[in-house]
């Protein structure tokens, strides 16, 4: 019985970190930020976090008050990755179980997870974009459907990084809403600069170059209005996209007016933000809109496609346009340039809501609460 009150109060999670030596991207930000936050919030109640680190390492520090524990699960190769993930779970619950301090729950926020991880299990998904039709081929559709469909049938909690995916998970695999908490992400990390975005500023589109990013609109935009501003995507390219998006570039004449600049540096966002003329965010698919967030605490105009996560993040005043349509992107972008200071302020205000301390209680109180049910 004590056990279970200690618990229910102050667990000790074992956070599956295998996959966390990969280049900076949503789901690296998410636990560099969200990670030490949760090991403080654990160890002020009496409970503690772990990592299992992967044979990848991580891609950045934490603080001593994580306890790290190194494993030689590898990062790539899903169905390998799972294998190897329930062997080194079972392994690390039975060390800590006699020492005895038992695990009373292990965390994961990728799929596929091992059958038999010898303990509890939480699940966090970040989107849903390989059962979509659009941008996953059926057999990996279907992989990617019995793979999550069996890691939450047997979880003691899921949490969805959006209330979209939250509502997406309880339609497609019939979850009680009850049992699926929306832990989101936060943007108070960066620091925000004066906006300098003066004479020949161009549009910015930040994030991976892929097919989800609905990234063509923004050239047909260009081709459609030459009076927009020039562009620059930042962002790392994904398969045969880039050439794609260069290929349509020439096309519409508007080569010179298109820059792929590749991946930026996390410490050049700031400045990316403060000199746009307008951040555009034209995904078909998202699971929560970062860049629409980072783009409004920084006090950049900002135009988004008409998606879910975009409609959850984005303030009422916010330039909206429906996914592709390439005419509706440059009006909503002119709109967003026209924006008066006043707008600019209530967007900035709202993304305020999404700080990291908040992300991290989030997520506590989810553990606490399935492990309660």
């Amino acid at each position: 019985m004590a056990t279970m009150n200690r618990a229910l109060n102050a667990p000790r999670v074992l956070v599956l970190g295998s996959v966390l030596g990969q280049a900076m991207g949503g789901v690296r930000r998410h636990n560099a930020e969200v990670l030490p936050r949760v090991a403080q919030i654990l160890a002020a109640r009496g409970g503690s976090l772990a990592v299992a680190v992967g044979r990848g390492g991580l891609g950045f520090g934490l603080p001593s008050t994580v306890e790290l524990l190194s494993t030689n699960i590898p990062a790539q190769g899903p169905l390998r990755r799972a294998r190897s993930e329930g062997r080194w779970t079972r392994r690390l619950a039975a060390e800590a179980r006699a020492a005895g301090r038992p695990f009373d729950l292990v965390h994961s926020a990728h799929q596929p997870l091992s059958r038999n991880l010898g303990l509890p299990h939480s699940l966090l998904v970040h989107d849903l974009r390989n059962l979509s039709a659009a941008h996953a081929i059926l057999p990996r559709r279907i992989y990617a459907r019995r793979a999550l469909d069996r890691a939450l049938a047997g979880a003691t909690c899921v949490q969805a990084v959006s209330a979209a995916v939250k509502t997406e998970l309880v339609e497609t695999f019939g979850l009680d809403k009850e049992s699926v908490w929306v832990v989101g992400n936060g943007a108070d990390h960066m620091p925000v600069l004066p906006r300098r975005a003066g004479a020949g500023a161009r549009l910015l589109v930040l994030g991976h170059i892929e097919p989800r990013k609905g990234l063509a609109v923004v050239i047909e935009a260009l081709a459609d209005d030459p009076s927009l501003p020039d562009v620059l995507f930042a962002g790392r390219a994904v398969g045969e996209e880039q050439e794609r998006l260069e290929a349509l570039a020439r096309s519409l004449q508007v080569t010179e007016r298109v820059e792929f600049a590749g991946a930026a540096d996390e410490g050049d966002l700031p400045r990316l933000f403060a000199e746009a003329a307008c951040v555009v965010c034209p995904s078909e698919l998202e699971g929560f809109g970062i860049v629409a967030v980072e783009a409004a605490r920084a006090g950049a105009p900002l135009a988004v496609s008409r998606i879910a996560p975009h409609e959850e993040v984005a303030s009422i005043a916010t330039p909206r346009f429906e996914v592709g349509d390439a005419s509706a992107c440059a009006r909503a972008i002119h709109e967003a340039q026209q924006a008066p200071t006043g707008a600019l302020e209530q967007a900035q205000k709202n993304a305020g809501r999404f700080a990291w301390g908040s992300v991290a209680d989030a997520l506590v109180t989810s553990w606490i609460e399935g492990l309660g049910r």
